[in-house]
């Protein structure tokens, strides 16, 4: 008997991370370009499947556009940038926020980027 409501507890509890960490929605963007400047903004996520999205980016005057695909605590979105492609992954936080690295076509380096969700 106790086994069962443990196990039921167990589940009960991963069930509500994972509706904690739905990803669909707005997000404020703090991020790093590979030259140490740093920029802000926001991204829109829709959902497109249970694992696969869309995203845009406005950081300044600046729009990208992508698609993306979530595994566990593991975010990624390729984008395109202008005339460039670009490649993103992130570490979904408990917190529903999302820290990551990108990289983009033709420049040398890493940026840093963090979504956290806008209230």
């Amino acid at each position: 008997m106790f086994r069962t409501f443990a196990l039921g507890l167990a589940l009960a509890g991963l069930a509500s991370v994972a509706q904690a960490q739905n990803i669909g929605g707005s997000y404020t963007v703090e991020g790093t370009n590979h030259n140490g400047s740093t920029y802000e903004g926001t991204a829109d996520i829709t959902l497109t499947s249970d694992t696969t999205c869309e995203i845009h980016w406005v950081t300044g005057s600046t729009e990208s556009h992508g698609i993306c695909s979530r595994n566990d605590n593991a975010f990624a979105a390729a984008y395109v940038l202008e005339d460039s492609i670009g490649l993103v992954i992130y570490k979904i936080n408990a917190d529903g926020s999302m820290e990551g690295l990108w990289t983009i076509q033709g420049e040398g380096g890493t940026g840093t980027e963090k979504l956290t969700p806008a209230n």
